[in-house]
């Protein structure tokens, strides 16, 4: 087992208020019991992170104080353990979750951690024995040189994986929940929406999976980058009707499954026009207005399956293997790499979609 000297106090990035960032110097936390202590190797931006710093989820409390440290999106590792850790030790190379459930709840029990019924409860600390961390929302993050998490929100990755790849375990998994959710017909044909990160993973794992045809929707650079990781057919919305053109290359039928992943606002009506009848569609984006239209009656005539997606349960395992095969392209969706000290530049990058940016990685 390795030891490591750890500093009393870290360098952090802290939100201080709504559209102002600050590095501070602040102390490392503690691992209590059922905790470890991690030594924070890489975070990526997640289009959460640019949102939640100009106050866009206010409505959901996040953060709930200020200073606050974000980054949910992180692998590092493992420099102390708590009381009664046995499933780590110190040198242990770990990818996290941002989702930590109470464990005890109706939900969590079923394995649905991410929506906890408890979600929320004790966010200043003290006792967390009956609460639920969402970690870079709820609970202090990953922008930090290290920090304290619970042993569920963390998988065991392999000695030869980059940690900037591994990082992308929480990217991965999302789009892997709601492949999931939806359902790969092998053989069949898999529309992915929206060629982000998450969709481009989406498409990767659909392929994994078996998926027989699988068509990306989107435009730009990205739209064919999808292209180089290999979606079969690519559409740009912006050239043609995608609708029709995916009724044209399944004969009219419609495609077994579509994951809507590009949080525009009429995104999911197309994804139910798409969808042959009894088929599934993904809700794995959010979006900026609650008002989406839904094809109520094509939906119910054609006995569609509509799935809502949140964040990533029980597949962290599954993702860290298809990034470890190559099924899934994790350094190929990496396009910058940044210090803490010089995060500002990177969300710049990463919002204003500078230089071609996907993933930007902030190196702690």
């Amino acid at each position: 087992m390795d030891t490591f000297s750890i500093p009393e106090t870290m360098k952090a990035m802290t939100l201080v208020a709504y559209d102002s960032l600050k590095l501070a110097t602040v102390a490392v936390p503690k691992p209590g019991p059922g905790e470890v202590l991690c030594r924070i190797k890489a975070v990526a931006i997640c289009g959460s992170d640019p949102k939640m710093i100009h106050g866009g989820y206010k409505f959901a409390h996040w953060p709930p104080y200020f200073p606050f440290i974000m980054g949910h999106e992180w692998a590092g590792q493992v420099v102390a353990v708590g009381e009664g850790v046995k499933d780590f030790v110190p040198g242990d190379r770990v990818a996290g979750e941002a989702h930590a459930g109470c464990g005890k709840c109706d939900n969590c029990k079923r394995g649905h951690y991410t929506v906890c019924l408890n979600y929320g409860r004790d966010g200043r600390g003290g006792s967390f024995d009956a609460g639920h961390r969402h970690y870079g929302f709820y609970w202090q993050g990953a922008n930090a040189q290290y920090n304290v998490y619970k042993v569920g929100a963390l998988h065991k990755i392999p000695d030869d994986m980059d940690y900037n790849v591994a990082a992308l375990c929480d990217t991965a998994g999302v789009a892997f929940h709601g492949v999931q959710l939806a359902g790969v017909t092998p053989g069949g044909t898999s529309v992915v929406m929206g060629p982000g990160a998450i969709g481009l993973c989406a498409m990767m794992e659909c392929k994994a999976l078996g998926s027989g045809q699988v068509i990306m929707i989107g435009r730009g650079a990205k739209l064919e980058m999808a292209r180089q990781l290999g979606a079969d057919v690519c559409i740009d919305f912006e050239k043609e009707d995608p609708v029709q053109r995916v009724l044209e290359l399944t004969g009219g039928v419609g495609a077994d499954e579509v994951m809507e992943c590009s949080g525009a606002i009429d995104s999911p009506l197309k994804a139910c026009r798409m969808v042959r009848k009894t088929g599934s569609v993904a809700i794995i984006a959010t979006y900026h207005d609650d008002e989406v239209l839904i094809p109520a009656n094509t939906v119910n005539f054609n006995e569609i399956r509509i799935v809502g997606s949140k964040a990533n349960p029980n597949v962290s395992d599954q993702v860290i293997h298809m990034l470890a095969t190559g099924a899934i392209q994790g350094e190929a969706l990496i396009t910058h790499r940044f210090a803490l000290e010089e995060y500002e530049k990177a969300i710049d990058v990463f919002e204003n979609k500078k230089d071609g940016s996907l993933k930007v990685i902030i190196n702690p």
